[in-house]
This record gives C-alpha cells, sequence and structure tokens, in this order.
C-alpha cells in the first residue's frame, strides 16, 4: 500500500502566527519548521502502524523547502522544491493521500491563517458553482486518479470544511481556532499521538473509501483580489473574463481545468 501525504504549515500544531510559516521570519519560522517535521514523523509512524508499505511525503507549502530533512523518518521517501506542473506526485500509483497540516479556506471566519492558494491574489475559488479551499483542491486532483483522500489535520474550521466536502472523512484537529492567529493547542505530545493514531486508522480504512469525485466537464471560477492583475485573454480560448476580477475556465476533468486556471 502506497500512501502520499501532503504536508501544509498552517494546519500544524503548535503553529498560529503567520511569522511561523514565513521563510523571512527568523526564529519564529524556524519553529514552524520544527513544528512540521516532528508532526510529519508522527504521521509517517501512524502510515506504517496501519499497514502502508510506501509513504511518500510531500513538502506542500510555499516552495516545499520547510521540512527538516535530517531529522525526517527515514523509512518514506520526500519530495523537496518546486516540481513544475505535478501538484501531487506519483498519485497515479498511490492508494491514498493525507492532508496533514492543512487550513480552511480563504473568508473562512475567525480561523486560523486562512486562505486558498494565495492569500494575497485569491479571494474566492468556485468548483461547478462550490466554494472551494484547498482541501477540495487536492480531494478533487486526487479524484480524477481514482485516489481518496483518508486523514485531513488541521484547526476545528479545516477539520469541518474536510467533513463537509466529503461526510464520514476521518479528521484529526489539533487545536481549536480562536481568531486568524490565535488558538487552543493540544500539547505536543498530545497532538502527535493523535496525528499517529488517525494516520494508522485511516491507512486501515484505505481500501473501503471512495475517491472523491466533481462532475464533468469541470468549471473554475476564480475571484482574485482588487489588486491582483488579471492574466491575459490572449492565446486562452478557454477562459472568460466575467468581470474585472473573476476569471472562469471550462475543462474535461478538474486536473485540466486547475491547470488552465493557473496557466
Amino acid at each position: 500500500m502506497k500512501i502520499l501525504i501532503m504536508v501544509d504549515m498552517e494546519g500544524i500544531s503548535g503553529i498560529t502566527s503567520p511569522d511561523q510559516v514565513n521563510a523571512d521570519s527568523g526564529r519564529y519560522y524556524a519553529e514552524g519548521r520544527q513544528y512540521a517535521t516532528w508532526e510529519t514523523n508522527a504521521c509517517i509512524k501512524g502510515c506504517f502502524s496501519g499497514g502502508a508499505d510506501e509513504v511518500i511525503v510531500r513538502d506542500a507549502h510555499m516552495y516545499g523547502k520547510n521540512l527538516l530533512w535530517e531529522q525526517l523518518d527515514p523509512r518514506a521517501q520526500y519530495v523537496f522544491g518546486p516540481i513544475g506542473d505535478i501538484r501531487l506526485p506519483d498519485i497515479e500509483d498511490c492508494d491514498g493521500v493525507i492532508l496533514l497540516g492543512y487550513h480552511a479556506m480563504a473568508g473562512t471566519p475567525a480561523a486560523v491563517l486562512e486562505h486558498t492558494m494565495s492569500s494575497a491574489g485569491w479571494q474566492n475559488l468556485k468548483v461547478n458553482g462550490v466554494n472551494f479551499g484547498e482541501i477540495g483542491i487536492d480531494a478533487a486532483y486526487a479524484g480524477e486518479y481514482g485516489v481518496p483522500v483518508l486523514l485531513v489535520s488541521g484547526d476545528d474550521k479545516c477539520c469541518a470544511e474536510a467533513r463537509s466536502l466529503i461526510p464520514g472523512l476521518l479528521t484529526a484537529q489539533v487545536k481549536r481556532a480562536l481568531s486568524l492567529s490565535g488558538a487552543k493547542l493540544l500539547s505536543r505530545e498530545n497532538a502527535h499521538t493523535l496525528i499517529c493514531e488517525k494516520s494508522a486508522e485511516a491507512v486501515g480504512r484505505c481500501f473501503s473509501q471512495k475517491p472523491f469525485a466533481v462532475s464533468h466537464p469541470v468549471t473554475l471560477t476564480l475571484e482574485v483580489t482588487e489588486r491582483t492583475p488579471l492574466p491575459s485573454l490572449r492565446n486562452r480560448p478557454y477562459m472568460k473574463l466575467l468581470n474585472g476580477h473573476t476569471i472562469e475556465v471550462t475543462a474535461d476533468n478538474f486536473v485540466d481545468a486547475y491547470w488552465r486556471l493557473l496557466s
């Protein structure tokens, strides 16, 4: 059984501040890197305990250079750095995906570090008319390859969003959001125990889980922030300009629509 772990930072236990996820923030970012590394190892441990034969970890926050490589569990393999038009590495060969340290979508009230893709540029994303965040993006992307999301971890708002999108999905709540940069946290030990136990349970249920699917064709509608420049429509016949800050693309499947939106 091959499991892909996608690691973001905003939903990692111990992280509440933008400084902890920003590479320009000195010692606060160093804290965030350490916390994400510890939690990744807890997840890997749980995956192998649950029956995984192979685990791949993608450092998926910003430029993919956050986890402390020298401290990571040697049993897993790791994808670091920018990887072009590959969002979920080796997804076609995986049996399940874990979304570790994720966050709620842009506009979620009082959610820790809420955003969708870019807090500076993206205001709102809809897929076939339904609001989506990064949980939905990665669930739909994996679903196009027939691969289910097995577990999502983060704050209470993130976990609620995940269960709303995929009823019955396992979640691991490591903090309760109180504001954009404030939360009530589990202890480090309890958070890591929770992640390990939930990861093992999720992997053990892998073959009973169904992939998340969106209806085809797929339309993505992106509203950007007021001062974010819109892409040119030149040589993009698949793209529509709906108004001064909203674009729309349609494709036969989610993966193609996603890359059309980013092209």
